[in-house]
């Protein structure tokens, strides 16, 4: 499976949980810190897509909980 598929799958993983929960803030701001924190486990070697996913989330639960999320950039394209 390609960096890019594998990036694709725990990013919906990551996202569907979110959402489903209620947990999901400003969209642009929640994809951006998910995109970033798993981008950060790819450069460390990370390439299972379910724990890419769990991982984002727990990053992104911390965040919320310390009022990190903001939604002051731009969504990424490609």
């Amino acid at each position: 499976m390609s960096i890019r598929c594998t990036v694709e799958s725990a990013f919906f993983i990551a996202w569907s949980c979110l959402e489903k929960s209620g947990e999901l803030g400003p969209p642009d701001a929640s994809a951006n810190f998910l995109l970033d924190a798993i981008e950060a486990q790819l450069r460390t070697g990370e390439r299972r897509q379910l724990m890419l996913a769990n991982r984002a989330i727990d990053a992104y639960r911390a965040a919320a909980s310390q009022g990190r999320l903001t939604g002051d950039r731009e969504v990424r394209c490609g």
